[in-house]
């Protein structure tokens, strides 16, 4: 899609998407793949609403020319009081985001190269978003229970291990966190999942058996611990029971015990 057409979209929308996360709340994100491919979490109501001023200035075509803009004619676009959006660029002007002049009539603001960038992250990361195959992350939910204890087992196979630490970026603690979907929705995402791209760890052989391939997605636990979703193609449960592994004991590190259900996010490769 266009850079204009997606701007025009996002500018069109950017009320709506303002006044919801101002009401209710919400924890907005976007994932950024320009740089280093971290998500970037707009949580902050401050910086959104200095991302929102600033689209409002490129909708007035200070991205391309100086524009006069009054702070009471600004304060309308945005919604907001006019003392609100003088302070909206004081803070931009001191980011570095735009270049201001004040006189009797308004002020003369363009936006800057810095400014521009953060309009061009956010273009990426919205594209990104709207063109992926995949949602850059799920989250499924689901009820701690015991397990046939066999995690520990399969984990300390060095041949496992070596790769879990390679491919994962830590040493698994030796065992899993067994959880048990119990809605339709998340036994639905739950093999959604499987179509997914994965970091695969391969099977391999030893002088008693085979053992087979482990998909593994990067995930993040009762949203505190870092670790991974694994799908072994070799197991002795079915598809309503998640396997969870992380640097550390879950249990204790959550304080998790049978019966209580954890919310787990998964994250898409990129």
């Amino acid at each position: 899609m266009p850079y204009k057409a997606l701007l025009s979209r996002v500018l069109s929308s950017f009320p709506l998407i303002a006044v919801l996360s101002s009401r209710l709340n919400i924890n907005l994100y976007l994932i950024s793949v320009a740089a280093t491919g971290e998500p970037r979490l707009l949580t902050d109501k401050r910086e959104w609403q200095q991302i929102h001023t600033l689209l409002k200035l490129a909708e007035m075509g200070a991205h391309r020319r100086i524009a006069k803009v009054s702070t009471e004619y600004l304060a309308e676009k945005l919604g907001i009081s006019q003392q609100t959006a003088s302070r909206h660029l004081i803070k931009l002007e001191h980011k570095g985001w735009i270049q201001r002049t004040t006189t009797p009539e308004g002020s003369l603001i363009r936006i800057n190269d810095k400014g521009k960038r953060e309009l061009q992250k956010l273009y990426s990361n919205l594209r990104f978003l709207i063109e992926a195959a995949y949602p850059p992350s799920v989250i499924i939910e689901g009820t701690v229970f015991t397990g046939l204890g066999e995690g520990a087992y399969y984990i300390l196979k060095e041949p496992y291990r070596k790769q879990f630490i390679e491919k994962l970026g830590f040493d698994p603690y030796p065992g899993t966190l067994n959880l048990k979907l119990t809605t339709d929705y998340d036994l639905k995402t739950r093999t959604e999942l499987e179509a997914y791209p994965a970091i695969e760890i391969q099977g391999f052989k030893n002088e008693d058996r085979t053992f087979g391939l482990v998909k593994c997605y990067p995930a993040k636990i009762a949203n505190k611990v870092k670790g991974a979703l694994i799908f072994a193609l070799r197991s002795h449960y079915d598809r309503s029971v998640l396997e969870v592994i992380a640097p550390v004991y879950l249990r204790k590190q959550l304080k998790l015990k049978d019966g209580q259900k954890v919310k787990v996010e998964v994250f898409a490769l990129p």
